[in-house]
């Protein structure tokens, strides 16, 4: 990942840089879904929280505003997280 062209996920929308990643941190890359191609930063999650995938705010799923989508790890890929679908919140 280093000329990253990918959105971060969670970078505002009037950020300066919203592709610049953290020196030293975990990031996976979305796979499929409303949020594909961005990278998640996962350097926080505990190997249990990362395990258990992630439900991720965004606008541009099935449910709209206030929709989530799901996203878990992919078998034997711990730096891809495939979309399973999308959820109301």
């Amino acid at each position: 990942m280093t000329e990253n062209t990918r959105w971060v996920y969670g970078t505002d929308h009037d950020d300066p840089d919203p592709y610049a990643l953290q020196p030293g941190n975990t990031y996976v890359e979305l796979i499929g879904g409303p949020l594909d191609g961005q990278l998640l930063d996962i350097t926080a999650l505990t190997a249990e929280e990362r395990a258990a995938g992630a439900l991720l705010m965004t606008d541009h799923g099935a449910y709209g505003v206030g929709g989530r989508a799901d996203y878990e790890p992919r078998p034997g890929c711990p730096d891809r997280w495939d979309w399973t679908g999308d959820v109301p919140w």
